[in-house]
């Protein structure tokens, strides 16, 4: 059988229901790795649905317990062909967010797949139960279509990504050589836009931090006091005005990047970021000056607020609070030691004169930021066969401009990854109404089904460029 052929085949999976059927008996799966009380799902999620799965293709199955106390369970699937072959790992998260139930529009659950037009409802249907479902039947396809893979295929289930994956970088640490891959194929987050196909090569890191102002105990009465005692929201809020300006540009310099090398901006500088129906409109002053919006999110540092607190928002009283706080954060590039943040924010708060202003690191580890050069073999091998399958250009996005574990592959296990997404941002991830499209789906299983068949015929040497 030819690759027409196979992506042909894969066409009809989706066109006659299968794909949603699939999609469907997992979405129905509660796997929130955020709800204590569902370890047993986890469990249930990883041996009764994905170790069948992938049994019948083949593949031989276990299921790591988690070596940090009360993280998920991790499945890993291996199917080895021929020690000549490159060895693939394929990465996929089976936990989702907490299905928040009475919030969801009328006529949608999170746990029962719904279609309205484009959109497939249902939690995990983008993040990540319906990337991962689309990968895996774009392996069983070609497996069915050819008889044999042409590659030797590892894929790692994970069940606590969104918890922060605890326990993952210890396991392949610990297990480097079982996890070990000549690259790293694989899908989450969005696309640039719906209709593009997009490859990412990395991940932003993410730091959080506090930012505190404690000046004594108890408020007091702004009647009385008010012109006499300091006010640490007014305190704070000028604190932050120090770190960035009215528009968004971040002033403490020693948390940007030495610039852009030439290969991320040759590679980012002309997309166009479209978020599709219900996006967000862009600010097009906010940010660094000077650069792109695609640079901005993916190849340069932004400085967050995500919180402040002062007094009781819900119930003000007039008394000047005796405290101030915001959970900021941090999102950043390779080039750029998130060790150094904080220090260079206490001189930076100093030199301006808030010494009272705290800065606390978030007890939570910080995401490390990932990048594979753009101008890689494995990229242009994998450009080159989705422009073969869709006629389409990918965008080819150094850093997606959230953050994922790409750490614990691209530098721990030393391989080349390559991430394509099978989402788009507008898909309400993490919220109530959580969906993936259709069309994106149907593309997703054609091109990923011609990405595997070429990856068994026409590899890069994949020897000369991990």
């Amino acid at each position: 059988m030819s690759r027409n052929e196979a992506v042909v085949r894969i066409e009809a999976y989706f066109d006659d229901g299968r794909f949603l059927q699939d999609l469907a008996r997992r979405v129905a799966i509660p796997t929130e790795s955020q709800n204590p009380a569902r370890m047993d799902i986890l469990y249930g999620y990883l041996q009764e649905e994905m170790q069948p799965t992938f049994e019948k293709m083949g593949y031989a199955c276990r299921i790591f317990d988690n070596p940090v106390a009360g993280g998920g369970p991790f499945l890993l699937a291996e199917r080895f062909e021929d020690p000549a072959f490159p060895t693939v790992l394929t990465y996929g998260h089976g936990d989702v967010v907490l299905g928040y139930d009475d919030q969801w529009r009328e006529g949608l659950s999170p746990w029962t797949i719904t279609q309205d037009g484009d959109r497939l409802y249902g939690r995990g249907t983008a993040d990540n139960k319906g990337q991962h479902s689309i990968n895996i039947a774009a392996l069983q396809t070609v497996l069915e279509s050819r008889g044999r893979l042409g590659f030797n295929s590892k894929l790692l289930i994970e069940t606590g990504e969104e918890t922060g994956s605890p326990g993952l970088h210890q396991l392949c640490s610990e297990n480097a050589d079982i996890f070990a891959a000549d690259v790293l194929i694989c899908s989450d987050g969005p696309r640039l836009s719906p209709t593009r196909p997009t490859i990412f090569l990395g991940a932003r890191g993410a730091y959080n931090f506090d930012l505190d102002v404690d000046l004594r105990e108890g408020g007091h009465h702004s009647g009385n006091w008010g012109g006499l005692l300091s006010n640490p929201g007014i305190i704070l809020a000028h604190a932050i005005s120090s770190i960035a300006t009215p528009k968004g540009q971040v002033l403490v310099t020693q948390w940007l990047p030495d610039g852009i090398p030439d290969s991320v901006r040759n590679a980012v500088h002309n997309l166009v970021i479209d978020g599709g129906e219900s996006a967000p409109e862009i600010d097009p002053d906010w940010g660094e000056p000077g650069l792109t919006a695609a640079e901005k999110v993916f190849a340069w540092n932004t400085f967050e607020v995500l919180a402040f607190k002062t007094g009781n928002p819900d119930n003000p009283v007039n008394a000047i609070p005796p405290r101030a706080t915001a959970h900021c954060q941090i999102r950043f590039t390779v080039g750029v030691d998130p060790e150094t943040f904080l220090p260079n924010l206490r001189r930076h708060l100093d030199a301006h004169g808030f010494p009272m202003v705290q800065a606390t690191k978030s007890p939570k580890p910080y995401m490390p930021a990932t990048r594979l050069d753009p101008d890689n073999l494995w990229v242009e091998w994998a450009s080159a066969s989705i422009r073969n399958t869709t006629g389409k250009d990918p965008a080819i996005l150094p850093s997606l401009g959230g953050s994922l574990p790409n750490e614990v592959f691209a530098n721990l296990l030393g391989m080349p990854t390559i991430w394509v997404p099978h989402s788009y941002a507008s898909c309400s991830q993490h919220a109530p109404n959580e969906h993936m499209l259709a069309s994106i789906a149907r593309e997703g299983l054609q091109l990923m089904a011609g990405l595997f068949w070429d990856l068994g015929e026409t590899p890069p040497d994949w020897r000369r460029v991990a």
